[in-house]
């Protein structure tokens, strides 16, 4: 679903002349519907969780791709110390919503943890992506798909340490 045409025109003389965070703030929720529009689409429930997830970003990265280099400016912005708040609510959001989509139901001390595990997850990926100028992205897939990886040996190490039910007879 492309961007509504007078939000793209807004993005573009803003990268041009300078931001908004409200102009940012429209247009990551107009990203975040799409993606949310794409991936309810897909049969996402026949996917292990860790390929629902991989699927989310890398939609939302595509949607994204017509925009890279607003995206790009976008960042920046946000990477200022003054807008840091926003920035953070925004990628807060999009985790959100991606773990929604993907169906997760978690509404204990995991929900916060999913959520900040993959707001890392997408924030690191989005900025490999903006170097990646291989064909198709690849490298960009291949980021995400090895930080999906670290996230699953950490929780497997985890998962050794966790104390272990006694069991009675």
């Amino acid at each position: 679903m492309p961007i509504d045409p007078a939000l793209h025109d807004a993005l573009n003389e803003a990268a041009e002349k300078g931001f908004s965070a409200d102009l940012i703030e429209r247009w990551s929720h107009a990203v975040d519907a799409d993606m949310t529009a794409a991936l309810e689409a897909l049969d996402l429930k026949s996917m292990p969780v860790r390929k629902r997830i991989r699927t989310a970003v890398l939609t939302r990265l595509a949607i994204l791709k017509p925009h890279k280099q607003i995206a790009r400016k976008a960042a920046l912005f946000l990477s200022s110390p003054v807008h840091v708040p926003l920035a953070v609510r925004l990628v807060a959001r999009t985790a959100d919503t991606m773990w929604r989509t993907a169906g997760d139901t978690a509404t204990d001390f995991n929900w916060y943890t999913k959520r900040t595990i993959l707001a890392a997850v997408y924030t690191a990926t989005e900025i490999a992506w903006f170097g990646d100028d291989t064909p198709d992205e690849n490298a960009t897939a291949q980021f995400l798909d090895a930080r999906i990886e670290n996230v699953l040996q950490y929780e497997k190490l985890k998962a050794r340490f966790r104390p272990q039910p006694t069991r009675t007879s």
